[in-house]
């Protein structure tokens, strides 16, 4: 056996094991307090104004930041993001071993890699939140940055504009699953009493037929962003959520994605609990 081969299985024995599993419980939790910060930071924002107030995930980790103990929070926080987002890459690398379709096994392995990077990410800005590092850009001003350098590339506005409907189709699926309930094939719902299964289905549904719709509208603004040749339409998860806010009964559909995404939080939890992994 070479040595590669060696150490793939050791990579492999390592992603199986129990210290995995907890580990990636661990991310669930972490992605449950960023979302559901973010969902209440959303409900300042449309009752209050929000002014400097960040309803994204920068903004949540700002939150933190502030908070006593906002050291030992962060590590934390820091240690759940490191397990999921490595959890994610497994999945990535090596596909889910329950789905024998191919397509679909590449299409899931696909979407695992993009959560991976997108956790990784998340993971890099707590650990500069960590070490007392200069506040960053806010989630907006990156995302127009980000899009204005796209936008200058060849073929920039196609690449942009693929990115969006990828974003948008994501968004789609995302609040099928909730809609559908298809979460529940996830759970292992044999150790969920009648009341408990019940309250995990409210939480579910609301929370992704929440999240689906942000992120849905996320992706809308960044293929007009393209079309238009305009970054400054593209916007970030604060935002976008601010667009919301502005529209006629703004106040009151803000509210309602505030509590989904909080829902989504508490159903995050959930999932750390009975997440079939």
């Amino acid at each position: 056996m070479s040595s590669i081969d060696v150490a793939h299985r050791a990579v492999r024995q390592a992603a199986d094991s129990p210290w995995a599993d907890r580990m990636a419980r661990l991310g669930f939790c972490a992605r449950g307090v960023v979302y559901g910060i973010v969902g209440v930071i959303a409900l300042q924002v449309a009752w209050t104004g929000g002014q400097g107030d960040e309803a994204s995930k920068e903004g949540a980790l700002r939150e933190i930041a502030e908070r006593p103990m906002s050291g030992l929070l962060l590590t934390t926080l820091a240690a759940g993001l490191a397990g999921y987002a490595l959890w994610r890459a497994s999945e990535a690398a090596w596909g889910k071993r329950d789905e024998s379709d191919e397509r679909t096994r590449t299409f899931k392995r696909v979407a695992s890699a993009t959560k991976a990077v997108i956790y990784a990410g998340l993971l890099v800005s707590t650990v500069r939140f960590i070490r007392g590092g200069p506040a960053e850009a806010s989630s907006t001003e990156t995302e127009e940055s980000w899009t204005a350098s796209a936008l200058e590339l060849p073929a920039g506005r196609w690449l942009v504009s693929a990115v969006a409907l990828v974003v948008m189709a994501s968004a789609a699926h995302i609040a099928h699953r909730g809609l559908s309930q298809k979460f529940d094939t996830r759970l292992d719902t044999s150790e969920m009493g009648p009341v408990t299964g019940r309250a995990i289905d409210v939480l579910g549904t609301v929370g992704l037929a929440a999240k689906g719709g942000v992120f849905g509208l996320l992706g809308y603004l960044l293929l007009r962003a393209a079309l238009d040749y305009d970054p400054d339409e593209a916007s970030g998860l604060d935002g976008t959520l601010k667009v919301i806010a502005s529209q006629p009964y703004g106040r009151a559909m803000l509210t309602t994605v505030a509590v989904g995404l909080v829902a989504y939080g508490l159903y995050s939890f959930a999932e750390a609990r009975y997440r079939q992994l």
